[in-house]
């Protein structure tokens, strides 16, 4: 699975077009997806977007719960309000309106990688959002423990 990295602000013309960003887009390439998948977030102002590896792996994820339970059916809102969309031939896409006012999108889309998918947010949103978690990190003394990579699925 490729990995998304880095922060990007790119500019959103009046009809609904931003460039996405070309590590994201060789990213998408190096997985073989169709194109880019942007669904609304669930806990922030924002959009999550990802390729077709990750979304399968969300399906394959909400397919496991409990057919009928409710977290089943509130997770499934993930997949009915997803969109996928082509890069044009300029590296752009058309961002739908009902996506750009959910995120409050003005003129700059703020494309976050966050390793296996990423965000895009509202400049301003997304500084305020940022500096909340590192408080929240540097307060809570966050620490990571790092899996090697062997390519057998993940040992410690």
């Amino acid at each position: 699975m490729a990995v998304f990295l880095s922060t990007f602000a790119n500019k959103v013309d009046k009809k609904g077009r931003v460039s996405v960003p070309a590590t994201f887009r060789a990213a998408l390439e190096q997985e073989k997806s169709a194109g880019v998948i942007l669904y609304p977030s669930f806990k922030h102002p924002c959009i999550e977007g990802c390729g077709d590896e990750r979304i399968e792996q969300i399906a394959q994820s909400i397919d496991a719960l409990e057919v009928f339970s409710e977290e089943a059916e509130n997770l499934q809102t993930i997949l009915a309000d997803s969109v996928r969309l082509t890069v044009d031939g300029d590296g752009r896409v058309m961002l739908p309106k009902e996506l750009v006012d959910f995120a409050g999108l003005g003129e700059t889309a703020m494309f976050v990688g966050l390793g296996k998918s990423f965000q895009v947010w509202e400049p301003g949103a997304y500084e305020r959002h940022r500096e909340q978690k590192r408080e929240r990190a540097r307060q809570s003394g966050a620490t990571l423990r790092l899996v090697r990579n062997d390519g057998g699925g993940g040992g410690r």
